[in-house]
C-alpha cells in the first residue's frame, strides 16, 4: 500500500530507470513485508541544477519518500533504510547520498478501491512488523 516517490538528480536511461523502480519496490517488500503486486513506485529524474542539495552531495543523491500506514517498528524502519541504501548502492548512490524520508500517512486519509477509506479496508498485509 505505500506510495513511493525517488527523486534522482542526474538523468539515466529509461532501462536503469525501471531497475531503479525495480529495486526499490523490491527493498520495500524485503524490508516491510508489503506484498510483490502492491506496486506505486514514482521516479523522477532531475538536472543538477534543478534540485539544490548541500554541498557534499554528489550527482547521484537520491531521495526516496515513502507514504505508508503508521505501525511499523523502527527495527522494520531501520532494515528499509539498509535496504534502499544498498539496492541504491547497485546503481553507483553512495550511502552519503540516500536520503529516505517516511510519511506516515493515517489509515482513513487515504481513499483506496473506489474512494472507500483505508480505515475501513484490509490492507491485505501485516502493517504492524
Amino acid at each position: 500500500m505505500p506510495s513511493t516517490l525517488v527523486s534522482i538528480r542526474k538523468p539515466r536511461p529509461p532501462a536503469e530507470r525501471r531497475a531503479i523502480i525495480d529495486a526499490v519496490h523490491a527493498a520495500l517488500v524485503e524490508s516491510i513485508g508489503i506484498p510483490a503486486h502492491d506496486r506505486s513506485v514514482r521516479l523522477q529524474a532531475f538536472e543538477p541544477d534543478d534540485f539544490a542539495v548541500a554541498a557534499q552531495a554528489s550527482e547521484n543523491f537520491t531521495l526516496v519518500e515513502v507514504s505508508l500506514f503508521p505501525g511499523r517498528s523502527l527495527a522494520a524502519k531501520r532494515s528499509l533504510y539498509q535496504a534502499l541504501v544498498r539496492c541504491l548502492g547497485d546503481f553507483g548512490v553512495a550511502p552519503a547520498d540516500v536520503r529516505v524520508i517516511l510519511y506516515e500517512v493515517p489509515r482513513e486519509d487515504w481513499g483506496l478501491r473506489g474512494g472507500i477509506p483505508g480505515s475501513e479496508l484490509d490492507a491485505g498485509f501485516k502493517v504492524e512488523v
